[in-house]
């Protein structure tokens, strides 16, 4: 890896470093999903759901489709989705293999 691309990783893994953009990302990753339904699904507030949202678009993990009034998000590249598996695995290998904390 060149040292250019540690700024673009770090960006990335910054906006995957909290619990909720996690769990919203696992949301829309079966589909596009307006704001009212991220926030059902999830039992969290609206407005911190939309925060979060707005990172997530920041950094070009989900995208958004305007249809009349409502907007959906939905995962921008299905990649996404597999990296968070693969860290979800690589944490609790750590975390079971740990022996002290």
């Amino acid at each position: 890896m060149r040292d250019e691309h540690f700024q673009t990783v770090a960006f990335l893994a910054k906006s995957l470093s909290d619990e909720n953009r996690l769990r919203i990302i696992l949301c829309v990753s079966s589909g596009k999903k307006s704001v009212s339904s991220i926030v059902e699904a999830l039992g969290l507030s609206q407005p911190l759901v939309s925060h979060h949202l707005k990172e997530l678009k920041r950094s070009l993990l989900v995208k958004i489709e305007r249809n009349g009034p409502f907007i959906y998000y939905e995962l921008v590249d299905d990649r996404i989705l597999d990296v968070v598996r693969t860290l979800s695995i690589v944490a609790t290998d750590l975390l079971t293999a740990r022996k002290t904390f």
